[in-house]
C-alpha cells in the first residue's frame, strides 16, 4: 500500500534452557557481533544488544515482512549453533 509506515519495536530476552551461565566475557562481544548480523540480515535494524553470562537482552525496530517467531527462531538457532562452536 502507498505511503504506508509501520515502526515496530521489539526487546526480547532469552535464556540458555537451565539458565547457566554459558557466555563467556572473552567471546561475548563477538556473540553480540554474529547476532547483529542476523538481525540485519534479515532486513530489520538492531537498536541495542547487551545481557548477562545467563541471557541475552536484544532491542530491535522490526519490519512487517517477518514474523516474531521465524525471527526468534534463526537468532536463538544460529546463536546457539555459534555458542557450541566456541565450546
Amino acid at each position: 500500500m502507498a505511503n504506508t509506515y509501520t515502526q515496530i519495536h521489539i526487546q526480547a530476552v532469552f535464556a540458555e534452557s537451565n539458565r547457566l551461565c554459558i557466555i563467556n566475557e572473552k567471546w561475548e562481544d563477538e556473540l553480540y557481533k554474529y547476532i547483529t548480523g542476523i538481525v540485519q540480515n534479515q532486513g530489520h535494524k538492531l537498536l541495542a544488544i547487551n545481557g548477562m553470562p545467563n541471557h541475552v537482552h536484544v532491542f530491535f525496530g522490526m519490519r512487517p515482512s517477518q514474523s516474531l517467531s521465524d525471527l526468534m527462531q534463526d537468532i536463538k538457532g544460529d546463536s546457539s549453533k555459534w555458542i557450541n562452536q566456541k565450546n
